[in-house]
C-alpha cells in the first residue's frame, strides 16, 4: 500500500501528474457548478453524458498551454489559467443568478448594464457556496506551498505538449459531433445561450460568443451612414399610403398583442370528431368588429418565434441564418413598437411564462424599449404548471392578468403563449378533445394543445369583458409560425382531407391567423395577401401614429393598391397570382405548376423575385450593419437600454411608482381593488388552491384566484426542451 501511495505521489510530483490533477479538479468543480448554479434544462442520457464530458476538451486545451513552457513558469502559468477561468465561471454564476443568462462580450463591451448591475448588487446576490468555484485553485496552491507536491522543472518534449493539444482537439470534435447528433444546427441556429453551455461547455460558449461578437463587430465597423441611402431610396419609392378610413380609429386604446404559439390558419373553423377545435377563436374570427385576414402568412426563418417577434414589432425581416434577437438583440439599435408606443404615452410590457433568456428576450426587449418584461420568475409556481417552454397557457394568462391590471393605461401588452408547441404533449386530465388518427404521434396531439390554447383565450377574453377592458382595448391575435412542418406531409393530407400534399400545398399551409378585434371596429374577413412584416404599419395607422420616416419593410394591410407579394425568408414568395417555390412557379389560384412561362408571366414573376430579393437584402443590411444607429426618424428618441431593468424587485417597484403617479390602471379604475376574483379558469392545477387565490397583492405579486369556467383542463406533462419544429 505504501508502495502504491509512493507511486501516486511520485506521479503527481511530475509535470504531467500536476497537469492531470489540475484538469481533474477543474472538471469536477465545473460539473458541480453546472448542476447546482445553472438551470440548463438537461434531459435524456445523451445530454447528461455531454454535460459530464464537455468541460474536459477546453480544460485540457487551456491548461495544456502551460506544457509548452519550461520550469516553474509552467506551474505558474497553469495556476493563472486556472484562476482566470475560475473567475469567469464565478462571474457567470453571479450574472446567471440575476439574469438567468450567461455573460457575453457584447454585454461587457457595449453595455454598462453588466458591470453596473453586477457591482451594485453583488453582495446581495452572492452566496457562500459560490466561492467553491475557486476551491481547486486553492488546493493546488496549498499543495505546492506546503511541498506536498513539488515542482518538476525537467523539460517536457514539445511533441508531448502538441499531443495533448491534439487530444483536446479530438475530444472537442467528438463532443461537437455528439452534440449535433442530439441537436442539429446547434451553432448556426442558436436562440438560447443555455444550449451552447449544456452541449459544449462554458469555455466553448465563451469562444463561440467571442467569434460571433468579432464577426458582428467587423460588419458593423465597416458600416457607414451612407449605407442607409439605398434603403431610404427604396422605401420612399415603394411607400404605400395607409388606409385613411382606418387612420386613428383605435387612437388612445390599450393594445394587446396575443401570440398564438405554432397556430396555423387551417385550425380556424376546423372540426375533429364532430367538435370545434378552436370555438373561441372561431367566434372572434367571424365577429363584425374583428378584422380577420385569411391570406396572412408567417415569414420566419431559422429564428422561428424570434423572427416573428422581430417582424411583428420592427417590420424588419429575420436573418437568413440564426436569430436577430439572439445574435444582435443586445447590441443593435432598434425603432420597435414598444419604444414607439412608449413615446406616445403608453406603458409597454411583455409577458411570458418562459425563462427570460430564451431568444435573448431579456436583452432584446431592452433594445426594443419594453418598460417591463414579466418572465417566468415573476409567476408563482403551481404543481405541474410548466410545459417545456413555459407555464401552461391557462395558468400563465391568469397570472399575467394580475400584472396587466396594474399597468397604467393606455398600455401596450404582449402575451406569449407556449402550450401549443411541438411536440404537443397534454396529460389526460387536461384533454377535452380526442387526438386525430393520422398515425403520426406528433401531429395527432396538435388539436389537443390547440384546443387548450383556445380555451385559455376564452378565459382571458371573458376577464376582459368583465373588467371592461374589452371596450377600451384593441386586441391583436397572430400565429407566429407553422405548427406542423413539411416533414409530416402524409399526416397533413389526412387532416385536410386531401389525397396528397405537395410543395404548393405546403406553401399555402404556411397561413397563420391575424385578427384585430376592437369594439366598434368595422371588421370582416379580408382576403389581401400579407405577412408578419406588415403588422406594425397596420397597427400604427389604426392608432393614428404615422410610420412615415420609419424604416419599415411592410405596408398597411388595409391600404389600397398595396403590393401583395409575400416574401419567405428563403427567397420564395406567394401572391394572389403567382407562387414561387425553389425554381418552380405556380398559378396561385389553381395550384397548377407553370412549367413553361409566357413572356407576360416571366416578366411578372421576375418583378416579384426582384422585389423579394431586394427587400430581404436591404433588411439584412439594416440589421447586420446596425444602420439604425445612423438614422433616427423625426419625433423619435433613441432607446437607451440602461433605462430598463427586468430584475423582479426593481421592476415591481417601478411599476408601483408608475401606478401611484398616473392612477390610470385597471385597479385604480376599480377603486383600488384587484379584479382577479373576476378571472375564472377551470385549470385542474388550480383546484383547491385557496391560498394561491388569496396571495395576490396589487403591487408585488403575480396574479391568482381559482374557479371554473369554459375550458377543459390544463396540461401538466413535462417536455424535453427539444425544438425540432421550432
Amino acid at each position: 500500500m505504501k508502495q502504491l501511495g509512493s507511486k501516486i505521489r511520485g506521479f503527481f510530483n511530475t509535470r504531467l501528474g500536476f497537469f492531470a490533477l489540475a484538469v481533474a479538479l477543474f472538471w469536477a468543480k465545473t460539473y458541480w457548478a453546472y448542476q447546482t448554479k445553472f438551470n440548463l434544462g438537461v434531459s435524456g442520457k445523451m445530454q447528461n453524458l455531454l454535460l459530464v464530458l464537455n468541460p474536459l476538451p477546453t480544460t485540457i486545451l487551456l491548461f495544456g498551454v502551460a506544457l509548452y513552457i519550461s520550469g516553474r513558469k509552467s506551474y505558474i502559468t497553469m495556476l493563472i489559467i486556472d484562476a482566470l477561468t475560475s473567475l469567469w465561471l464565478f462571474a457567470n454564476v453571479l450574472y446567471y443568478r440575476e439574469f438567468s443568462d450567461f455573460m457575453t462580450f457584447s454585454l461587457i463591451k457595449g453595455s454598462s448594464s453588466v458591470s453596473s448591475n453586477l457591482s451594485t448588487g453583488v453582495m446581495g446576490i452572492m452566496r457562500a457556496s459560490d466561492w467553491l468555484v475557486f476551491v481547486d485553485v486553492a488546493i493546488l496552491i496549498l499543495l505546492l506551498a506546503f511541498h506536498v507536491i513539488r515542482m518538476d522543472t525537467r523539460p517536457i518534449k514539445k511533441l508531448f505538449a502538441v499531443g495533448v493539444t491534439l487530444l483536446a482537439g479530438l475530444m472537442f470534435g467528438s463532443n461537437l459531433s455528439m452534440a449535433y447528433h442530439d441537436r442539429s444546427g446547434l451553432l448556426t441556429r442558436t436562440f438560447d445561450n443555455n444550449y451552447i453551455v449544456k452541449y459544449l461547455g462554458l469555455n466553448a460558449y465563451t469562444v463561440f460568443d467571442g467569434v460571433k461578437t468579432a464577426q458582428t463587430s467587423a460588419t458593423k465597423a465597416n458600416a457607414k451612414a451612407s449605407d442607409m441611402n439605398s434603403v431610404l431610396a427604396y422605401l420612399k419609392k415603394n411607400r404605400i399610403d395607409p388606409n385613411a378610413q382606418y387612420t386613428g380609429v383605435a387612437k388612445g386604446k390599450n393594445v394587446f398583442i396575443i401570440h398564438l404559439e405554432s397556430f396555423q390558419q387551417f385550425l380556424i373553423d376546423y372540426k375533429w370528431d364532430g367538435q370545434e377545435v378552436t370555438p373561441n377563436l372561431n367566434k372572434l374570427f367571424h365577429e363584425s368588429d374583428t378584422l380577420s385576414f385569411d391570406n396572412f402568412f408567417h415569414q420566419v426563418g431559422q429564428g422561428k418565434t424570434s423572427d416573428a417577434e422581430t417582424m411583428m414589432e420592427n417590420s424588419l425581416f429575420g436573418l437568413p441564418e440564426g436569430s436577430a434577437m439572439s445574435l444582435l438583440g443586445t447590441s443593435n439599435t432598434f425603432q420597435a413598437a414598444p419604444a414607439i408606443m412608449d413615446q406616445q404615452g403608453y406603458t409597454t410590457a411583455a409577458l411570458h411564462g418562459g425563462v427570460a433568456s430564451f431568444w435573448n428576450r431579456d436583452n432584446a426587449y431592452k433594445s426594443w424599449g419594453y418598460d417591463y418584461f414579466f418572465s417566468k420568475s415573476y409567476y408563482q409556481n403551481i404543481k405541474n404548471d410548466f410545459l417545456g417552454y413555459g407555464i401552461k397557457d391557462k395558468l400563465f394568462m391568469r397570472q399575467a392578468a394580475g400584472y396587466i391590471e396594474q399597468l397604467p393605461q393606455p398600455f401596450y401588452a404582449k402575451l406569449i403563449t407556449v402550450t401549443n408547441h411541438y411536440p404537443y404533449p397534454l396529460d389526460k386530465k387536461n384533454q377535452s378533445i380526442a387526438k386525430t388518427d393520422t398515425g403520426d404521434k406528433t401531429v395527432d396531439g396538435y388539436v389537443q394543445t390547440a384546443h387548450y390554447l383556445d380555451q385559455a383565450i376564452g378565459e382571458f377574453m371573458a376577464w376582459l369583458k368583465k373588467t371592461g377592458l374589452d371596450k377600451t382595448s384593441m386586441i391583436v391575435f397572430y400565429g407566429d409560425h407553422f405548427g406542423i412542418s413539411a416533414n409530416h406531409k402524409d399526416a397533413v393530407a389526412q387532416l385536410l382531407g386531401k389525397d396528397s400534399f405537395d410543395d404548393f400545398d405546403n406553401a399555402m399551409f404556411q397561413r397563420v391567423p391575424l385578427m384585430i378585434h376592437m369594439d366598434g371596429l368595422k371588421g370582416g374577413i379580408n382576403h389581401t395577401y400579407g405577412g408578419e412584416i406588415d403588422v406594425l404599419p397596420t397597427i400604427m395607422n389604426l392608432l393614428g401614429i404615422s410610420n412615415k420616416g420609419y424604416i419599415q419593410f411592410g405596408s398597411d394591410l388595409l391600404a389600397a393598391n398595396r403590393n401583395q407579394t409575400v416574401a419567405f425568408r428563403n427567397g420564395d414568395f406567394v401572391s394572389p397570382t403567382y407562387t414561387k417555390i425553389g425554381s418552380n412557379y405556380y398559378d396561385t389560384k389553381t395550384g397548377e405548376q407553370l412549367k413553361k412561362l409566357t413572356q407576360a408571366q416571366k416578366e411578372a414573376v421576375d418583378a416579384m423575385t426582384n422585389r423579394v430579393t431586394t427587400e430581404l437584402s436591404l433588411s439584412d443590411r439594416v440589421v447586420n450593419r446596425d444602420l439604425l444607429r445612423f438614422y433616427t426618424p423625426n419625433g423619435f428618441t433613441k432607446v437607451d437600454k440602461s433605462d430598463y431593468s427586468y430584475t423582479q424587485s426593481k421592476a415591481l417597484e417601478m411599476l408601483q411608482a408608475a401606478d401611484d403617479k398616473n392612477k390610470t390602471s385597471l385597479i385604480d379604475k376599480n377603486n383600488g381593488k384587484s379584479t382577479m376574483n373576476e378571472y375564472k379558469t377551470d385549470a385542474p392545477e388550480m383546484a383547491g388552491l385557496k391560498e394561491f387565490a388569496d396571495s395576490y397583492s396589487s403591487s408585488s405579486s403575480s396574479a391568482s384566484s381559482s374557479s371554473g369556467t369554459t375550458s377543459a383542463s390544463s396540461s401538466s406533462a413535462t417536455s424535453d426542451s427539444s425544438d425540432k419544429d421550432k
